[in-house]
């Protein structure tokens, strides 16, 4: 899983397959689409479901902060900017389809979990489609990476071949990082410190160490999605021996980690204001982590999995707001 943000249907459950669409479309009738609408519509919705746009807020969180310390530090750049965002939510969108076609064929995705639906386990479209999917999105990803590279030099090819790296190792490859317990520490790496990191950078051309702290909240917080995910998906994935963190804590275990990676998102802008001489204006962001209380009750209290599909898009959107109010903060 990559981390999920808000929304919580994941797309029209029990609708008709792609290859239905594409081998029943005729002339349009009167007044109706034109030839060939019949084929895209269920290949556009099935892109749609596949990419889990839901999920580009978490993603995006990071790089918003990135920008937001550069704006501290009267170093923003919009360029950089924009296609550090272009590049983090190209990665999200390819690791997402990595995720939905490796999880397919490993035997995790099955007809008894309750998470959102993945296009390749419910047959709307098959595993090569989705596969070139993903590594279209990951070779988009490198146009804004190469504008990056001219402006940053070479720490930023490094580090974009480590994210993509990194996103088809999380559920693909020998040694599947999810499969043995390390999505959180990969989640907590790429989408906190080093998409905080790498965006502050590539607009200042300098290291800050409060983008370690700032880059610690977002990767605590957006690991948090993962924590409610995996924890609606314990049963389903010990029966695929899957080992995630959550089948080797338990639901005990895991709900004690949801509540202390918020309060870790909690504590960084007052430590930030306190030790760093962020504004006081950076505390808005405690905002969005009371924006995930409902998640919180959630977690703590579900009686049945589906319950967390809603903590799930709870969680995400707090991410969102997190990221988004931590930036405005440290720019005003």
């Amino acid at each position: 899983m990559t981390p999920g943000a808000s929304g919580a249907g994941g797309g029209p459950a029990g609708g008709s397959p792609a290859g239905a669409g594409e081998r029943g479309s005729g002339p349009a009738g009167p007044g109706g689409s034109a030839p060939g609408e019949g084929i895209r519509r269920p290949v556009l919705r099935a892109w749609l479901i596949g990419a889990r746009l839901h999920t580009l807020p978490a993603a995006a969180a990071p790089v918003l902060v990135g920008g937001g310390l550069a704006g501290w530090r009267d170093g923003f750049a919009l360029w950089p900017f924009l296609a550090a965002l272009a590049g983090a939510l190209l990665i999200q969108i390819a690791t997402n389809f990595a995720n939905d076609l490796h999880d397919f064929e490993r035997g995790a995705d099955t007809d008894e979990r309750h998470g959102f639906v993945r296009v390749t386990q419910a047959g709307l479209v098959p595993p090569g489609r989705v596969r070139r999917w993903m590594w279209a999105a990951f070779a988009l990803a490198f146009v804004p990476g190469a504008y990056l590279a001219r402006v940053a030099g070479w720490p930023v090819v490094a580090v974009g071949l480590a994210s993509v790296a990194a996103g088809l190792a999380y559920t693909g490859g020998p040694f599947p990082l999810a499969y043995h317990g390390l999505g959180e520490p990969f989640v907590f790496l790429f989408f906190g410190l080093v998409a905080v990191v790498v965006t502050a950078y590539v607009q200042t051309l300098a290291f800050d160490s409060s983008s370690i702290l700032a880059g610690a909240g977002v990767g605590a917080f957006t690991t948090a999605i993962l924590v409610v995910n995996n924890l609606r998906d314990i049963p389903t994935d010990e029966r695929a021996g899957k080992r995630t963190l959550a089948v080797r804590l338990g639901e005990d275990g895991s709900r004690t980690e949801y509540v202390l990676l918020l309060a870790a998102a909690a504590a960084v802008p007052p430590v930030g204001v306190a030790a760093a001489g962020w504004p006081p204006a950076a505390l808005l962001a405690l905002a969005g982590v009371l924006a995930a209380a409902p998640a919180v009750s959630k977690v703590l209290r579900f009686e049945e999995r589906g319950e967390l599909n809603a903590a799930l898009s709870e969680t995400g959107r707090a991410v969102g707001l997190y990221g988004l109010l931590l930036a405005v903060g440290l720019a005003l």
